[in-house]
């Protein structure tokens, strides 16, 4: 029963995508487990440069079924003109992507109150990308949401949408000063969803369990990083869902036996988007030149990354609340050709040296990184295929990294194409 969870380490935009679409060449299945659009994906390979914001990325090999499990919210729009951009491209969709009745619906009224939200809270704003995430969320805790498998019974739908747009719209035009959405406005939105995505919408965790039964491969695709978890992360300043391994396995109706691998996916350095404490952040030269270097723009927003040197406190942390069995390093090749490269590996607070997260906003924000400092490379590592082809500098860099992250770094990317990887071991 082979099930390999893909995680992102850090906050995220750690290159998962040609990460599972690396590993996916032996996979049967790809299941995405949490997250909705404001997650995204790029992945390079012979059919092109894609953008992926909630298909699996998975959908470039022609055997694997790609599944949108239970834990991710679904944006209709979005993920139909996704469909149709796939298609225009030559990619085959039609049978191969399913999407759990479980999973619940974004709603226009979500996006609305998120966008207010945000503006409301003005300088203290989380940073999300507006596009509904955490209000979905929210609704689906409170009980209050609606499934996909809503959208295959119009008749039960409407009565039940006219309950939550009440809702939704007392916060629009009470809370926020906004304008409320009419009720035939949605509903006609929903049946035209409901045409669409029909086809796509089924029984996604009988289908895993099955699967599994037949001894198939399921690769388990994370979105964001384990540093924006809803409970472990660095709250406030998180995602809205559990982007670690225990998320996987709630999202896809799936349990932890069955977990024969968890990966853990880091950059050479750091990056996150949005606000919240970054201790190690480079807010000068060096910083705005890996930016480049990397186009760390949002592949979901365009925003700008914050860049910093690795942290291996997050790191450390990250390993131990994910329990990673191998980790996939990428973006070495964007330190190339730097004098020298610095690693966090402890935290100075009120005077006193800890080795450990705080688990509060107050206190991360006044940690100050203690480093230690390592030289450069002058030789290239972009494109390598072989460890040996690494510059021994390089090779100290990726050695101390696995000391501290406390996990074997299997695989080390070396370009955004499928093949720019060295397989230091078989992970899938």
């Amino acid at each position: 029963m082979p099930a390999y969870a893909i995680l992102g380490a850090q906050w995220g935009d750690e290159g998962k995508g040609k990460i599972v679409d690396f590993l996916s060449e032996k996979a049967d299945v790809v299941a995405r487990f949490a997250g909705g659009n404001n997650a995204g994906h790029t992945v390079i390979n012979n059919q092109g440069h894609f953008s992926l914001h909630q298909v699996p990325s998975g959908i470039f090999w022609p055997q694997t079924l790609n599944v949108m499990g239970s834990g991710v919210v679904v944006d209709p729009p979005s993920l139909l003109e996704e469909i149709k951009s796939l298609k225009s491209r030559g990619i085959d969709v039609e049978g191969r992507l399913l999407i759990s009745e479980r999973a619940h619906l974004i709603m226009p009224y979500h996006i609305e109150l998120d966008q207010l939200s945000e503006s409301a809270r003005g300088e203290n704003a989380i940073g999300t990308t507006g596009r509904g995430i955490g209000p979905a969320y929210s609704d689906k805790a409170s009980r209050n949401g609606l499934r996909v498998s809503e959208l295959l019974d119009l008749n039960t739908l409407k009565p039940r949408l006219k309950e939550t747009l009440d809702h939704a719209n007392a916060f629009i035009t009470k809370v926020y000063g906004g304008k409320p959405m009419k009720l035939e406005d949605v509903f006609r939105k929903c049946s035209e969803w409901s045409q669409s995505l029909s086809p796509y919408i089924g029984a996604a965790e009988d289908i895993l369990h099955e699967k599994l039964k037949q001894n198939g491969v399921i690769v388990l695709e994370g979105a964001q990083g384990a540093l924006l978890d809803l409970d472990h992360g660095t709250y406030p300043f998180v995602t809205s869902s559990n982007p670690t391994v225990g998320g996987a396995c709630v999202g896809l109706g799936l349990h932890p036996s069955q977990l024969v691998g968890v990966i853990g996916v880091f950059k050479a350095y750091c990056t996150r988007v949005g606000g919240g404490p970054f201790p190690t952040e480079l807010t000068g030269q060096t910083g705005d030149r890996i930016r480049d270097l990397a186009q760390e723009f949002g592949t979901t927003t365009g925003r700008p990354r914050r860049v910093g040197w690795f942290d291996a406190i997050m790191a450390n942390y990250s390993s131990k609340i994910n329990g990673y069995t191998s980790v996939v390093l990428t973006r070495l090749d964007v330190l190339d050709g730097f004098d020298s490269i610095k690693i966090c590996v402890a935290y100075e607070l009120n005077g006193e040296r800890i080795n450990r997260l705080p688990g509060g906003q107050g206190f991360l924000q006044h940690c100050v990184p203690i480093y230690e400092e390592y030289p450069g490379w002058d030789k290239p590592t972009a494109g390598a295929t072989r460890f040996d082809q690494l510059p021994e500098e390089a090779v100290a860099y990726v050695s101390r990294l696995e000391e501290l992250i406390g996990s074997p770094i299997d695989i080390i990317s070396t370009g955004p194409k499928r093949h720019e990887a060295i397989t230091l071991r078989s992970i899938v």
